[in-house]
């Protein structure tokens, strides 16, 4: 079932997500809603707290070739455990900021720990765009979105500018 994605500023964006404990059957069909609502939006990514779920949960899809298989892979409890040096610009959107980008520099490549669906620990190396991807998404578990890499100024163009959206979107669902 689609869910509906918080928008900028809401304080649960910015909330450091709880671990997850045990991997439920309820956990695990938001982990397919989640699926489902990034695919529809559309969007590559998607952190349980941009639906209001305060724990620590990812979902993610780079794969944008259109005659190439969905690549779906969920994350619970994912940590980062190594970092390159080497660093990567790529320019961000966030489902949760619509229509809002920015450049933000990342490590190239890094290694993540997480616990899949079915409960084992997983280890993989992710680089390009699904090393930031991860990284943007792990950033959304610790109360961190894209934004807070760019200039105060152009920050808070952008949180005015979401605020205005937020209140017209209120008017619209009150006529």
């Amino acid at each position: 079932m689609k869910k509906t994605i918080l928008f900028h500023p809401d304080p649960r964006l910015k909330t450091t997500c709880a671990p997850v404990i045990n991997i439920t059957g309820d956990l695990r069909k938001m982990a397919d809603d989640m699926l489902e609502t990034m695919y529809d939006a559309p969007g590559i990514g998607l952190a349980a707290p941009q639906i209001g779920v305060l724990q620590r949960l990812i979902v993610m899809d780079c794969v944008k070739e259109e005659d190439a298989d969905p690549a779906p892979v969920i994350m619970f409890n994912p940590e980062i455990t190594a970092s390159s040096q080497e660093s990567e610009i790529y320019e961000e959107g966030c489902l949760s900021i619509p229509d809002h980008y920015a450049e933000v520099t990342r490590p190239k490549e890094v290694e993540v720990k997480w616990i899949d669906i079915e409960g084992v620990e997983q280890r993989q190396g992710f680089d390009g765009l699904w090393s930031t991807c991860v990284q943007h998404e792990i950033d959304h578990l610790n109360g961190k979105l894209f934004i807070d890499y760019i200039g105060v100024m152009k920050r808070q163009l952008i949180t005015r500018k979401m605020q205005k959206l937020k209140r017209e979107l209120a008017r619209k669902k009150e006529d």
